[in-house]
């Protein structure tokens, strides 16, 4: 009996594209038959973020926080070439006329796959997010939760 090989990712990057080569990723070692865990964190948390504004009680700061990150995973920006809005626009133009799977859509394949998503909760306490407003198949945890699924993983990274 062989013993099943274990990927994690941490998801850091708030970017689309970087998001998007995790999920790419995270998806390819799930249909090679690993247990896939992907840990968001900082920035990583907004491609969890649903499309829909969610009313919750915050103080000034964390509604600042919420109305200055993208909310959910289409509305993420380049890393590179942004070009206010519209690198995003061409690179998902680009991707429709290669087929290539739009990050949403990466996503629900990835919950289909029963990829693990993490969020993390210190950083949902700094940023002011609630788990009413992420995506409803998410576990939550600390690093704690992170370290107990790298440490038996055979790949390990960091986006």
């Amino acid at each position: 009996m062989t013993e099943q090989k274990k990927t994690t990712i941490v998801l850091f990057s708030g970017d689309y594209d970087k998001a998007m080569a995790a999920y790419i990723i995270a998806n390819g070692a799930a249909a090679y038959d690993h247990e896939v865990t992907i840990f968001h964190t900082f920035w990583g948390l907004n491609a969890l973020r649903k499309d829909e504004p969610i009313q919750s009680k915050k103080g000034f700061l964390e509604k600042m926080f919420g109305k200055m990150m993208p909310r959910g995973a289409d509305k993420m920006g380049l890393s590179q070439m942004n070009f206010a809005g519209m690198g995003p626009k061409m690179i998902k133009h680009v991707m429709k006329k290669h087929q290539a799977m739009p990050l949403p859509e990466l996503i629900d394949l990835a919950i289909e796959q029963d990829i693990k998503l993490i969020a993390c909760t210190m950083t949902m306490d700094l940023l002011g997010l609630s788990q009413k407003e992420l995506l409803e198949d998410v576990d939550y945890g600390g690093v704690a939760a992170y370290l107990g699924e790298a440490q038996d993983g055979q790949v390990n990274l960091f986006i």
